[in-house]
Parts: C-alpha cells; structure tokens; sequence
C-alpha cells in the first residue's frame, strides 16, 4: 500500500478557554476581599474604569454596555439581584425582593470618599514588643544590657516564647553567653509570667516559681508534662512521690496557668471573617438571603472620556482604546455574573438547610454538589467555585459555605440519611453528658446512635471522635476520676 499525503477536511466541536473565561472563572473563586484587590489592579490598568467613590447612594438603573458614541459620563456596573426571600415551610416557594436595590448602595450611608473610617476611632491596642519595652527601659540601665534586651524581644513569637538560641544571639551582637542569659534571667521576669520562655516547661516553671509554688514534687510534674498528656496518672504519682489527692490538686494548678502569656497582647491584629452572603429570617418566617454590598466592589466605565479620546486618536490609539473598552465591559458583565451566580447558589443552600437554620445543627441535611448544581442548573464545577472561600452569616453564626456540604449516613430504619456534621455533632454531645462512672465505649455510642436511628459503624465513631479531638474512652475514665 503506497503512503502518499493527502489533504483531508474534517468538521468537529471542541471548548476554547479563552483568557477572558478563564479570568472569568478566577473571578468567581475569589472572595470579595480578593477581587477588590483585583478591581484595583484594573482600575490602575485601564484608563477607561473608573471606582464608583462618588456617586451617592440612590438607586441607580442597571446599563448595559453603551455604543462607543455613546457620551454618557458613566455606565455602572449592572446591578444584581443582592436580595431574595422564600418560605421555610415549603421549599418550592416563590423567591420574592428582600427590598435591597441592588448594588446601587455598595457604600455605607452618609460615608463620603476620604471620610474618616471605623478603624480611626479604635483605640491603639499596645504590643507585646510595646509593654516589654517599657518594662526593659526599668528593669536595666546597662547599655549593653538593654541592647541585648531589645534584641531578645524582638526574637520573641506571638505567644512570648523565644524563637532564638542563646550562642547564636551571643555571636550575633558579639557578646558573652553568660552576658545574654543574664539578661535573659531578668527579662523572664517581666510582665506576662512566663514570656521569654524556650519551651513549654519553662513557660510554666517560671510562672510557679512567680506564684513560689515550684517545689520539687511540681518540678517533676512540670518535667513530665508527657506522662500527664497520656493520662497515665499511675506514673506520675510515682514520678512525683504524692498520693492521688496530693496530685490532683497539683494537676489543676497546671491547668490555671497560661502556656501562650503573650497571646494577651500579640503583633498581628487578627481580623474576623467577612461574611459574603447574610441570612436573616424575614417577618412572614422566609428566609431573606442578600450579597454583602459594603464588600462589593462598584466600577465604572466613561464613555464620555472613550467618545472624546477616539474622535481625535490615531489609528493604533484606537486599537488600544478599543481593547480597553471591551475589557471594561467584560469586567463589568463578569462582576454581574458572579454576583448573581453566588446568590443563586446561596439561596439554593439555604433552601435545602432550612431545618439547619431553624432548629440547629443536628438537623443538618446530607448534601453534595450535585445536588445544588442540578437545582440550579449549574455545573458541579461553578458550584465548587463559588462556595470557596465564600462565607455565610446565618442566625446561628458565620459558616463557611463548603460547611453546608456533608456526607450521608445511612438511616437503621430506612429513612431520610444524616449529615455526618450533624452526627459528629451527636456525638460530642453524648460525650460531654457522660458522668464518670459511665464513660461511653466507642461500642456503646454505636448502640446509642442506632436506637436514634443513625446506622453508623464503630470505626465510624472512632474516626469521628479523633477528628472532634476526642480521647478514648480509657482516657476519658482516667481525666474524669481525678
């Protein structure tokens, strides 16, 4: 048979990504605090974008992209629907307005561009690094003394421990060991008890000698902490030449100490989470679900600036500007789109966990993407998407949107199965209501659970137990008779 070339034409479909969709995905996996930070960089690229900083809070008509003549001073970005109610007593319910307009108030009422924020009226909290400063500017007059101070302090982590070797600091301001623990000795008796400590044990050490309880029977306890984190209180009375009353009360005299003493104070202003959907119950007993707008953020295009600049521009100047525009259009669709695609997703979730909200976490439902996608009909994919790194207020707290997917358990008597959250959260409690003369096997909360109807395996349990962060039950037996 020859081989020979030969031209041949063939008709097929295939998916293109183009940059657009695939910037269009990422938009719909960032938080709000993420694509504010992207807004921003677009706003710096694009000279046709403009931040919606001035415009005041009246409501404003959604506009679709205007014609390049178009000599508008602005178009907003369309607005999407931030709120939706519907009825918790029945799930096929119409959706109906939460009486929020939209995006057309993304600002708070009354807050001018360069108003003075939230952030300016609260009051300084002091630093660990601050309170330990002024405390060295006391404790040593020494110039050398205090240089090596400042430099252990700043060596200290959040919790007030020494992240630092006692040579490598000595080689590094070329001074004498016996010069930085000298220093050190002094500094460990700073305000928190406990702070400039290596490790556990001398965190805990330094605060008893502070309180003049560290004798030598606490001393061996402190020295054994790894005996008291497996509950072997056999050994420790040993260890510690006590008898069991003697060692209780040592033991939770341990446990009023503070192993983090600078956590009180910290560096880092740690911020809550931002919620990017709230929930709130409505008067008639729906369900009102609305986008957080105050995290949103609003652009938009002017096209007056665009119809002026094209009039006059050169022919590669034009490309650009055209470019320009059909990235700002883009964006601005793409910010609708997403908004719309979280909110459909949340109003789906809060439907199918209605008895979540209204009567807690034991009723949460078993649920999965493509539950929620084929109700909305959506991909598992954009689902997925949209419930990272996205979070829910609800009357019962902040949660995470992924929070809401969980696996089933089967029902014993054949009914409707059970999340797995809510069998976790069965099990804590069974656990924390056991008395200590009854300390629940992993064996009995299986028998437990099935006369409640839940059919779960004891390997089950026990996996669940562990990731509670739950000791066994000779553990248990051990912690609770003392």
């Amino acid at each position: 048979m020859a081989l020979k070339p030969t031209l041949e034409l063939r008709q097929g479909q295939t998916l293109v990504m183009t940059p657009q969709l695939q910037q269009a995905i990422r938009l719909l996996q960032m938080s709000n605090l993420d694509l504010s930070a992207y807004v921003e960089t677009e706003l710096e690229r694009n000279p046709l974008l403009e931040s919606d900083e001035t415009v005041a809070d009246a409501p404003a008509e959604p506009a679709e992209a205007a014609a390049p003549d178009d000599a508008r001073e602005g178009t907003e970005t369309p607005a999407g629907d931030t709120g939706e109610t519907y009825g918790s007593g029945d799930a096929g319910a119409p959706y109906g307005e939460s009486g929020d307009p939209g995006w057309s108030s993304l600002r708070p009422s009354g807050q001018a561009g360069g108003e003075t924020g939230l952030e300016a009226t609260v009051s300084h909290q002091i630093t660990l690094a601050e309170y330990l400063s002024e405390q060295l500017a006391i404790a040593i007059t020494d110039p050398s003394d205090r240089l090596i101070g400042v430099h252990l302090i700043g060596m200290l982590d959040d919790a007030g421990y020494l992240a630092a070797d006692i040579d490598t600091v000595a080689q590094t301001l070329g001074a004498s060991r016996e010069a930085v623990e000298r220093v050190l000795g002094t500094m460990q008796q700073c305000d928190p008890p406990g702070v400039f400590a290596r490790n556990l044990k001398e965190c805990l050490a330094i605060q008893l000698v502070e309180q003049d309880r560290y004798d030598p029977a606490m001393a061996a306890l402190v020295d054994n902490l790894e005996l008291l984190a497996r509950r072997d209180f056999a050994a420790l009375r040993k260890v510690c030449g006590v008898d069991m009353d003697d060692l209780k009360a040592m033991v939770a005299e341990l446990r009023r100490l503070n192993p983090k003493p600078g956590n009180a104070y910290g560096s880092v202003v740690v911020h809550p989470v931002v919620p990017d959907v709230f929930v709130r119950a409505a008067p008639d007993g729906s369900w009102i679900v609305e986008l957080n707008s105050e995290t949103l953020p609003r652009v938009l295009i002017n096209n007056q600036y665009y119809a002026n600049v094209s009039r006059t521009a050169r022919e590669e100047d034009k490309v650009y500007l055209s470019e320009c525009y059909a990235n700002a259009n883009w964006l601005v669709k793409s910010l609708e789109q997403r908004a719309r695609t979280i909110l459909k997703v949340a109003r789906e979730i809060v439907r199918q966990q209605d008895a979540f909200l209204v009567h807690g976490v034991e009723h949460l439902r078993p649920l999965n993407l493509r539950t929620v996608a084929d109700a909305i009909e959506m991909h598992e994919s954009t689902v997925s998407r949209v419930t990272a790194n996205k979070y829910v207020s609800t009357p019962r707290g902040i949660f995470e949107l992924k929070y809401f997917f969980t696996a089933a358990i089967a029902s014993a008597e054949g009914g409707e199965a059970h999340s797995a959250e809510a069998v976790r959260h069965r099990i804590k409690a069974l656990i924390d209501a056991e008395k200590p003369g009854e300390i629940l096997s992993d064996d009995r909360i299986v028998e437990l659970l099935r006369a409640t109807g839940i059919d779960i395996a004891r390997r089950t349990v026990a996996k669940y137990r562990e990731a509670l962060g739950i000791p066994s039950s000779v553990q248990r037996r051990r912690e609770k008779n003392i």
